[in-house]
């Protein structure tokens, strides 16, 4: 009667709300995430500069004489907590999206791994969320395996942000980090190297499948030094969460980009997402489009201390074709047409 249907009109009242609540919790957690990947090496480096100047100087001293002392600690596998890629906030991040990761072969925790993970996007969300959090259950698809995250290695110049990045399992994207952690750091062993780096970012665009491969041979190179596995890894749908402005070849804004890229590591991008409180405005939230990353099947990789460019070239085109392979087989079940091709440059 009437009782029972106010009972329902609240119950209807209280999950809007619960949805609400959720969604908004989502927006919070990828806002912090889009913030600490862009300004928070630089503030927290002012901010310490600051307490110096103030009577809290020794709390700012101490933390330095801490940072010299452990300089080398991220080349050395880093400093990862369970508890922090554990964190709920990671949840409300993946949910946002959402984004999900596909396990097609199982890995054996004998061996080492090294991922090329494919594109890069603007900021890696899906390599983030998949590698440096157990939010998509990365551990349990591969039981006995660590993943570390290669990433620049001049965020680990950044006070409080390499603590933060190494709590989540990140690594430099340098040779003393990866010969460390495939040679002194025991089997079971995945250091996922966004191939394409800053190259690749200045061209990801939505609706745009195209990855920088053709001369990116240094990840073969190592894996084969170290006789480490190398597993192509295709992440569809993160070049959908945000449209870049894309400067044509020989153009100034061009010339700029890989002028940054040359001397700092990085390419500035002019790119948008959408607003905080809107989607239907402009801001640096990324859109809530699916990414889906898809692990492929292993490539077995001989040890060779010393690999010839011959041998490093065969190895990259059975890479390069694995990863074509990966993306035709997936594409369909992932909303591309069976027509659409993967552009390796």
């Amino acid at each position: 009667g009437t009782g029972s249907s106010i009972l329902s009109a609240l119950q209807d009242l209280f999950w809007l709300s619960k949805s609400k609540v959720e969604k908004q919790l989502q927006i919070i957690s990828v806002l912090q995430w889009v913030l600490t990947f862009l300004i928070m090496g630089v503030a927290c480096t002012l901010i310490l500069m600051y307490i110096l100047c103030t009577d809290c100087w020794a709390i700012a001293a101490l933390y330095l004489a801490w940072l010299v002392f452990d300089w080398n600690t991220p080349k050395k596998g880093g400093r990862r907590s369970q508890w922090v890629r554990n964190w709920a906030i990671w949840r409300y991040f993946r949910d946002y999206f959402p984004i999900r990761l596909v396990k097609t072969h199982n890995l054996l925790t004998t061996r080492n791994y090294i991922f090329g993970y494919h594109p890069h996007g603007i900021m890696g969300l899906g390599a983030f969320c998949n590698f440096s959090t157990e939010a998509t259950g990365v551990s349990q698809k591969f039981p006995g395996i660590r993943p570390y995250l290669a990433t620049l290695a001049g965020n680990f110049r950044m006070p409080i942000l390499r603590d933060y990045l190494m709590s989540g399992g990140i690594c430099p994207v340098n040779r003393d980090s990866i010969d460390y952690i495939l040679s002194k750091n025991g089997s079971g062993n995945a250091i996922i190297i966004v191939v394409g780096g800053a190259a690749e970012s200045l061209n990801c665009t939505p609706g745009k499948n195209s990855v920088t491969l053709k001369n990116r041979k240094g990840f073969v190179r190592l894996a084969l030094r170290h006789g480490a596995d190398l597993v192509p890894v295709y992440s569809f749908g993160e070049n959908e969460v945000f449209k870049q402005v894309i400067f044509e070849e020989g153009s100034w804004g061009r010339w700029v980009q890989k002028k940054f890229q040359k001397h700092i590591g990085f390419a500035p991008c002019i790119f948008h997402g959408r607003g905080l409180f809107s989607s239907n405005t402009w801001g640096l939230l990324p859109y809530s489009k699916p990414i889906t990353t898809v692990v492929g099947e292993p490539i077995t990789i001989p040890k060779i201390d010393n690999p010839s460019q011959r041998e490093v070239d065969f190895y990259h085109s059975i890479y390069v074709d694995s990863l074509i392979k990966l993306f035709d087989k997936y594409k369909s079940k992932f909303g591309l047409p069976e027509t659409e091709v993967l552009e390796v440059n």
